[in-house]
């Protein structure tokens, strides 16, 4: 599946910080200036994220230039879908 294929990628590139807690994974959002969250992985297996994980597959590959998973969204959307990932 591709967003395993994305998340290993992200993974292996991605150097481990001690500000990335266990069972999360930092991601890099926003069109022009790319700012970092880190995010629970549960998030992974939602719908809503997954759309999101598909939009940074159709921009990136599996290329990631951050170095780290980047989703291509702005800043308000990607808060806004973690607020209600959060709350489900």
């Amino acid at each position: 599946m591709a967003i395993r294929q994305i998340l290993r990628r992200s993974l292996s590139s991605e150097r481990r910080s001690v500000e990335v807690p266990r069972g999360h994974l930092a991601v890099y959002v926003g069109q022009n200036e790319k700012k970092r969250f880190v995010i629970p992985l549960s998030y992974l297996n939602h719908p809503l994220f997954q759309e999101l994980l598909c939009q940074a597959e159709e921009q990136f590959g599996f290329y990631h230039p951050m170095g780290g998973l980047t989703i291509p969204c702005t800043e308000e959307l990607f808060i806004d879908v973690t607020s209600h990932l959060r709350k489900a």
